[in-house]
Order: structure tokens, then C-alpha cells, then sequence
């Protein structure tokens, strides 16, 4: 039973905190119990756990599909490479916290390889993410019994860097340009109408990718989503935005509105189309986030409320007052004239 790095503990602390009746091996008890012992255990238990649904997260409901990918992914490229096989009882704050300024450094950076996958690099907002994901792992552990004390309480996380890129309005029409010859440069014409929605919408980019026709709702001016990163929600849409979506081609058999090519699931490669058309406007920093800040920063610009443009983003009500908020007049007008504002600047 490891419990700890030679140097971090003393060898008679270690003697110490293994003294334990002749014959006994607490270790060894613990996994006859079907108990975790390592942390790679204990995230093993986690991520089991939530895929089968009995763990909850936000609003007292089971994590999210999402959510779990994204977890998986921190567990086993970063928290368990660093720290899988230690054992949780003998973690420090400062180990975690260690952890973090590993993976800030690039201990854990990888190229990228042959499959799908991106390059793993590292930074602080990953390795903030990271221990997030750790301590949230290890505090449904210690609701659940699976371990006594959680070693991340008290762990300070690096600050992550606030992703403020917004789209000037002179960049907007640079934008629009590229937008209007990039099915003659050879962009997928599909991406470039996904582009254009994100901008128009304020849309988050797995919004707009998973987007199917039923939950457009022409006739109220909105979109329906039935769940997204905060909760089932009635999203408003300006006309602009509508009147787009309406000109998409259908392909039969696909009930999204913006499909993949081959095979059943969405299509993927908007950022990629994104990355394209920013290096042909010879723009740089711009992300499919920056389009939504660019929607949010645009509302702004136009005068609306900081609740009014939280209700079309979609952001999760942080008061009682946002919970009585629905489709009324204010959205309809804010959703339209910031739609009318984009598109005009896009084309000239």
C-alpha cells in the first residue's frame, strides 16, 4: 500500500501511519470489501457510476452524456497519468494542487494521433478544468461512502483565462466577404450556412450541431431545445435567423438540420469551415465561441438589458425574477433587431 513519495514523507512518519495490528493488512481489507483503494479506482467508480446513471449533477439530475465525455477525457489523459496509482487516503492538497501545475506545464501534452482526436496540450484552463473534474469525482465518492474524506477540500484552482474575442463590426463584414465566396474556394457549403446560424443566433457550436427541424417552431419565432448545457429551454430567434434556416435544403432521411455527409449524425466540421474563413478574412483568435460573444456583444451595442440578452443566450437563471422570463415582447424585439444588425453587416 503506497502512501506516499519518499522526500514528501519522512520514514518514520511512513512507519507510523503503517503501524497497524501484526497480521493486518488495511489495504488488502479494503479491496475484499469491493471498496476503491487508488484514485484511478475511485475515478473508475465515477465515470460507472454516472454512465449508468445514478450519480446527479446540476439541478439534482443525472450528468450528462456530455459532461461524462468530457470527464473521461480529463481522468485519463491527465488525473490519472499523475496520480492513479496513489493512494486517495495519503493525498494532500498540495499533491493536487501539484497535479495542476503538471498539467499547466505540459506533463501530460501529447501529439496528436492518428484517430479524430485533437493534440492534448496543456495550460491553465485545462488544468483548472481538471481539478474540477477531480474534486467533483471525489465528492460523490464521499457522498456514497467510497471514501472517508475527499483530499481535494481546500485545493485553489489556477485562473482561467476569460475568452473575451469579440468580432469588431469591421471584422463582421471581413467576415461576411469570406462567407460569400467560400463555396467558390471550395468551403462545405453546409458549414458555411453553420457558420452564419451561430453568428445570427448566438447559438453555443453543440447547439447549432445538433439542431433537428421539429424543434424549430416557425409559427412562435423559436427554437425548442429539449435540453442543453443548462436545462430544457425555449430558445427566441430572430427573423434573420428564421428566414435562413427556412432556404436549407432537407436531405431525406435526416432529421438534423445540419447533417453529415455519410451516416446518421451531424455534421462536425464547422470549425474547421470556421478556421478557413477566418484565414481568408485574415482574421486570428476567432472560435465558435467568439461568434456567440460577438451576438451577445452586438445586443449590447443595441442597448438591451444584461437579462434580456441572457434570456437569447440561453444562460442559466441566476435569480428568482429570470425564472418568471419567457417569450415576450422585449426577446422577440431584442432576438430580431440583433439578427437584422449581423446580417446587414455581413452583406452589405
Amino acid at each position: 500500500m503506497t502512501l506516499d513519495r519518499f522526500g514528501t514523507l519522512t520514514v518514520d512518519q511512513a512507519r507510523a501511519r503503517a503501524r497497524v495490528t501484526a497480521g493486518d493488512d488495511p489495504a488488502e481489507d479494503r479491496q475484499r470489501q469491493g471498496r476503491p483503494v487508488t484514485v484511478a479506482e475511485v475515478c473508475d467508480w465515477y465515470l460507472a457510476e454516472a454512465e449508468a446513471g445514478r450519480l446527479l449533477g446540476r439541478s439534482h439530475r443525472p450528468i450528462k452524456p456530455s459532461t461524462l465525455a468530457m470527464d473521461r477525457s480529463r481522468i485519463e489523459t491527465h488525473i490519472k497519468p499523475l496520480l492513479g496509482r496513489r493512494a486517495v487516503r495519503t493525498l494532500t492538497v498540495g499533491d493536487i494542487e501539484r497535479m495542476q501545475a503538471d498539467i499547466a506545464s505540459g506533463a501530460t501534452a501529447r501529439r496528436r494521433g492518428t484517430g479524430r482526436g485533437g493534440a492534448t496540450t496543456g495550460g491553465t484552463g485545462v488544468a483548472a478544468r481538471s481539478v474540477t473534474t477531480f474534486r467533483a469525482l471525489l465528492g460523490h465518492a464521499l457522498r456514497h461512502g467510497v471514501i472517508e474524506s475527499s483530499p481535494a477540500t481546500g485545493a485553489r484552482r489556477l485562473p482561467e483565462k476569460h475568452r473575451d474575442r469579440r468580432l469588431s463590426l469591421a471584422e463582421i463584414g471581413r467576415l461576411g466577404v469570406a462567407l460569400r465566396d467560400g463555396r467558390s474556394a471550395g468551403l462545405h457549403p453546409t458549414g458555411l450556412a453553420m457558420v452564419r446560424v451561430l453568428l445570427l443566433t448566438g447559438f453555443r457550436i453543440g447547439e447549432a450541431r445538433g439542431l433537428r427541424w421539429d424543434w424549430i417552431d416557425q409559427e412562435q419565432g423559436c427554437v425548442r431545445f429539449p435540453d442543453t448545457k443548462s436545462r430544457p429551454q425555449v430558445r427566441v430567434v430572430g427573423r434573420r435567423a428564421l428566414d435562413l434556416l427556412t432556404t436549407l435544403p432537407v436531405p431525406g432521411g435526416s432529421s438534423f438540420v445540419f447533417p453529415a455527409d455519410q451516416g446518421d449524425g451531424p455534421f462536425t466540421a464547422a470549425p474547421d469551415t470556421l478556421r478557413r474563413l477566418c484565414a481568408m478574412a485574415g482574421l486570428t483568435g476567432v472560435t465558435p465561441h467568439t461568434l456567440r460573444h460577438t451576438f451577445a456583444s452586438v445586443a449590447g451595442d443595441l442597448g438591451f438589458s444584461e437579462l434580456t440578452i441572457a434570456a437569447l443566450l440561453g444562460h442559466a437563471a441566476r435569480g428568482v425574477t429570470q425564472g418568471y422570463v419567457h417569450i415576450d415582447a422585449a426577446q422577440r424585439l431584442a432576438a430580431d433587431r440583433v439578427a437584422e444588425d449581423i446580417a446587414n453587416r455581413l452583406e452589405p
